[in-house]
């Protein structure tokens, strides 16, 4: 590898663990200048950091995403999170992180996709609930592609009757009275901000380092249930971009809150919680 190529993927790695995965369209502006590269050459690199995040245990297929919002003029990175002696279907793809990053984090919308590797029918379907999936561009090492031919004849959220849509969901802004101390303001804005048009379960987790740090998950389900993303393995996602997991962060506390009388969350978190031994972290609260 030359050294000008490594140089810019230590910078790009060492801004994304600082900025867990979001750079704005100015920075990678001021890369692409630094080193004289093509937009498809920054890209590229940027693909191979994002690959860089990811954790699978059981697969050894590393995957990265980049998820862009061109109204907000952000890229937001995503790799792929798999736990050890857990079933499968728990695992976040690459696509997932980077989009669950990017509505986290305040994207308008998901404009477009770059992926390292060819979508699975799993991710197609997960992309298929956003606002903007009718239009959305996936640029793949082999071209650049739509999710409308790669997803024909689609199942999606108006086959259920859902007028909602992921990054356009109706705001719920009711007040709880009484709200537990476990429960922070902001872990109960994620936890209104979920979007659960489906099982109406609002539900998000906080994840407390003993530094002070936070990272925050919310539910985003799915027409097609299977991909819906649980609110754990959103946070762990987050927590997977700052560079760490939890068998090397150190953990105080893990808060799951969710609706009462809906609640379906508490099972799946404590499984996946296994696959690092720390179900004894995990505090689980039902609000109205």
């Amino acid at each position: 590898m030359a050294k000008q190529e490594l140089s810019l993927k230590n910078a790009l790695k060492q801004d994304a663990i600082a900025k867990r995965g979001i750079f704005s369209y100015d920075l990678l502006t001021t890369y692409k200048t630094r080193f004289q590269l093509s937009e498809s050459e920054l890209e590229a690199v940027l693909l191979e950091v994002a690959a860089e995040f990811a954790t699978p245990p059981i697969s050894d297929f590393y995957v990265g995403a980049i998820a862009w919002d061109d109204k907000s003029g952000q890229a937001f990175l995503g790799a792929n999170l798999e736990f050890s002696h857990q079933a499968l279907s728990l695992v976040v793809h690459a696509e997932q992180a980077a989009i669950n990053n990017a509505w986290l984090n305040g994207a308008a919308e998901i404009s477009r996709m770059t992926i390292n590797a060819a979508p699975c029918g799993f991710c197609r379907q997960f992309m298929n609930e956003l606002n903007t999936a009718k239009e959305l561009d996936i640029l793949l090492p082999s071209g650049k592609t739509t999710l409308n031919a790669l997803l024909p004849t689609s199942f999606g959220p108006d086959d259920l009757d859902n007028q909602e849509k992921l990054f356009a969901q109706h705001p719920h802004s009711e007040a709880v009275l009484g709200l537990p101390a476990t429960v922070s303001d902001k872990l109960y804005q994620h936890y209104l901000a979920s979007y659960c048009p489906y099982t109406k379960n609002r539900s998000a987790v906080e994840i407390t380092l003993a530094t002070g740090e936070r990272f925050f998950g919310r539910y985003a389900e799915n027409a097609a249930y299977n991909p819906s993303l649980s609110p754990l393995q959103s946070a762990l996602s987050q927590l997977a971009m700052s560079g760490r997991t939890l068998l090397d962060a150190d953990v105080e506390s893990i808060t799951l809150v969710e609706k009462r009388g809906k609640a379906n969350q508490h099972a799946v978190s404590l499984a996946v919680l296994s696959a690092y031994d720390a179900q004894n972290l995990l505090r689980h609260v039902e609000i109205e």
